[in-house]
């Protein structure tokens, strides 16, 4: 099915920065919240999107002009009969989105697919209180969605083959690059990105590295920004609802280190709100300091260690490749595309093979020992190394090589 018209619910940052992705490419889009004021709002930063673009010499002013008229604010229902496509782009709150769900479906065609941008939620629960649930999926943007080229397509338990490959093509239409992610709690990215983010937070617990050590020590290996960074780039309180999802699925091995909660009981969410694991506004870093003595506990190590931090998340890796969320290359490219995996690395899974699976297991085990449950190594690993296929120096690992 071919995607004429689409639809955002949610005129927010991220659905207008998505509202203004789909009319770059072209298609008429309607961005609709519950005020006019918030969509007033939501088509403001679709404009300055491509005024920035026009300062850049990126368009010209009457291509501009073009664009912007493709998108249209709406408060109601009323210019939906004709839209094929609907992304619901509201807080992550699983009742709200089976609200949102529940009341669009009266207004728009039979054929009409039912996306959800949800980075967590179950797309096969939300399908569940529709009548469609063969037209309800995953389309997952990442943060900025006019700046970022990752999709994460997740189709439900009942969502159709034709409802995914029609929204991986219209991934593809708005210059995207569409991975298919099978339903699990936290899909694809985001699974991967938690426990990277969070055993950096018990290193720092541990006091073996600074914030600014830690960050530097992720900045020096290849990422964009360190972990800390990133977190108060994306906001604590939107990491904490993705980990809430994880732990609901994954246990303990997915638990939070105790600083995570002292900064969102501060109130310290990151740049949105002046200070998170660092400071933007005036508050100076007395606070922060205060917040982690708290919480402070005994060395785990005597040095830090980047590669503990790192090695985790290969294994998370590992065991979404085990379960058959993705392909070993689809998951390398999400792992670029997504949160910046450095790409002379070519990926998570390809970083492994050049490390050896055999040295990643033993650091596995040591810090199992040392740190606990959540460094237990993923079944295919141990079975890759007793099968001798350890990466790029045997000529395989989770990829083949020619010797």
């Amino acid at each position: 099915m071919n995607i004429y018209k689409a639809a955002v619910i949610g005129a927010g940052t991220m659905g207008a920065e998505i509202a203004q992705v789909i009319s770059f490419a072209g298609i008429p889009v309607l961005l609709k919240d519950v005020n006019q004021e918030v969509v007033n709002q939501g088509l403001e930063k679709v404009r300055k999107i491509y005024e920035r673009r026009l300062q850049k010499g990126k368009m010209t002013a009457s291509e501009v002009e073009e664009k912007i008229k493709l998108v249209q604010g709406a408060t109601g229902f009323d210019a939906f009969s004709d839209v094929d496509i609907v992304i619901e782009a509201v807080p992550e709150r699983m009742e709200l989105k089976k609200k949102v769900f529940q009341e669009v479906e009266a207004h728009v065609s039979e054929d009409a697919i039912l996306a959800t941008n949800t980075s967590a939620l179950s797309i096969s629960e939300l399908g569940s209180v529709t009548r469609r649930a063969e037209k309800v999926v995953g389309m997952h943007f990442f943060f900025p969605a006019h700046v970022m080229k990752l999709v994460e397509v997740i189709p439900g338990l009942a969502t159709s083959d034709e409802t995914v490959d029609d929204v991986v093509s219209f991934s593809e239409a708005l210059h995207k690059m569409p991975v298919r992610v099978n339903e699990c709690a936290g899909f694809l990215v985001n699974r991967l990105l938690m426990p990277y983010l969070n055993e950096a937070a018990y290193c720092l617990e541990e006091g073996t590295a600074t914030a600014k050590q830690i960050d530097q020590a992720a900045v020096a290996f290849g990422f964009p920004m360190g972990p800390f960074q990133l977190v108060d780039q994306l906001g604590l309180d939107v990491c904490a609802d993705v980990v809430k999802v994880l732990m609901a699925s994954y246990g303990n091995r997915m638990a939070p280190a105790q600083i995570w909660s002292e900064l969102y009981g501060a109130g310290r969410y990151g740049v949105k709100s002046g200070a998170g694991f660092y400071e933007y506004d005036k508050r100076g870093s007395d606070e922060f300091m205060h917040l982690l003595k708290r919480v402070q506990r005994e060395r785990g190590s005597s040095t830090f260690d980047f590669e503990r931090i790192l090695y985790l998340m290969v294994n998370e890796a590992v065991l979404c490749l085990e379960e058959h969320v993705s392909s070993a290359s689809d998951i390398d490219l999400a792992m670029v595309a997504g949160i910046g995996f450095p790409q002379d690395k070519e990926g998570i899974l390809h970083f492994a093979d050049q490390v050896g699976l055999d040295q990643i297991l033993t650091k596995l085990m040591q810090c199992y020992e040392q740190h606990g449950a959540r460094f237990w190594p993923a079944p295919l690993l141990r079975r890759m190394v007793g099968a001798g296929f350890l990466g790029k120096a045997r000529g395989r690992g989770f990829f083949e090589y020619s010797t």
